[in-house]
């Protein structure tokens, strides 16, 4: 059996209660005092992640701009130094290679965040492309990553820095903060639907940093949150998950992340054609929130009916910690993606009642 990879955080979930799985090939919390607590924490207080699986790859050299605007779907134009960028890299069918973010450091230099279970994926998709005086280095080994999240993130993290967090703006970020005497780069980025920070450190910083927060986070009520929180708080805001939400098999047209589709970007870029083709045509099926009607929690992998007729299948489904009601999303026909529309979601051999509802499922109040 191959060995679970591990992160620098690794030998501390025991001190906090962790309980660890298997998540795509890595040993990580799927929770710490448990699920609804560590949601409720971020929704309403502050919440800590380990999210040093996550992959860092750095792009550097005179051609990066115009081979990174080749790779992804998104504008980088529209980019300053300072500034990060939510996109997607297509396969030339339009399907998904994967989601991620784009942080420019300066004009020629740029760090890509992908997801862990596509590190190598991502790499030799880059690699296969490489053009120019381009450069690209694999930093997820040596980099670790930790998520403060909820509407206190800020205070908590603030005792912790000389660098006035209120200045950095939503999407944007600061080089070499210095955080509990460590230095950082520090991002006002998240994946839970809430205010806070990624806190990008050396892994042999990542302990010191996340025991500080937590110790600066005590009176606010802070948790440490594992990987079920993370995914109950990112599927309520609908922000999609690369396996379920997106694949090579479902562009990011149908998954929902058509903003991050600049179709008309002066670049050409990888699966531009499939895509347009794609809009031009209608897009055929569609993620799209449902609520049960009936009782049952909708899985990942559960059928979808219209009548008799089979028109998709549930990504995502759980019972929503905020709303207190059976939810998901599915990818169904597109014309049937609508808001009212009754469908049926085959649930331990029945089909139980469910309806088309509008997404986000949740929508922080922004102050």
């Amino acid at each position: 059996m191959k060995e679970l990879k591990r992160t620098p955080l690794f030998e501390v979930y025991k001190e906090y209660g962790g309980k660890t799985i298997d998540f795509g090939g890595w040993e990580l919390p799927v929770q710490f005092s448990g699920i609804k607590q560590e949601h409720e924490a971020v929704r309403t207080k502050a919440g800590l992640f380990d999210v040093s699986h996550m992959g860092e790859i750095e792009v550097k050299g005179g051609g990066s701009f115009d081979y990174l605007q080749k790779m992804i779907t998104n504008d980088l134009s529209k980019v300053k130094n300072g500034a990060a960028l939510y996109t997607a890299m297509c396969y030339e069918t339009g399907g998904t290679v994967d989601d991620l973010l784009v942080y420019k450091m300066e004009d020629d230099h740029y760090l890509l965040v992908v997801n862990a279970s596509n590190i190598e994926k991502d790499y030799e998709w880059l690699e296969k492309h490489l053009e120019g005086e381009v450069t690209l280095k694999n930093q997820s080994e040596t980099t670790a990553q930790i998520a403060l999240q909820g509407p206190l993130a800020e205070d908590v993290l603030q005792k912790l820095t000389q660098t006035d967090l209120s200045a950095i703006g939503f999407f944007k970020f600061r080089q070499n903060v210095e955080i509990a005497g460590k230095k950082a780069l520090v991002s006002r980025t998240g994946y839970t639907g809430e205010d806070g920070f990624e806190v990008y450190c050396h892994a042999n910083d990542a302990v010191i940093i996340w025991k500080a927060i937590l110790e600066a986070g005590k009176d606010k009520g802070i948790l440490p949150c594992g990987l079920g929180a993370r995914d109950t708080l990112r599927f309520e805001a609908n922000l999609a998950l690369y396996g379920q939400e997106l694949s090579a098999d479902i562009s990011p047209l149908e998954a929902g992340i058509g903003f991050a589709v600049k179709l008309n970007k002066e670049a050409e870029f990888l699966g531009k054609e499939a895509l347009a083709k794609q809009k031009e045509n209608g897009i055929p099926r569609k993620i799209a929130g449902i609520e049960m009607m009936e009782r049952g929690i909708p899985r990942h992998g559960y059928q979808v009916y219209k009548g008799e007729e089979l028109i998709g299948e549930v990504t995502t489904g759980t019972q929503s910690p905020t709303l207190k009601k059976n939810i998901g999303l599915a990818l169904i026909s597109s014309e049937y993606a609508v808001p009212g529309t009754e469908l049926t979601v085959e649930i331990r051999g029945k089909r139980l009642k469910a309806k088309v509802v509008p997404t986000p499922f949740y929508k922080r109040e922004k102050k």
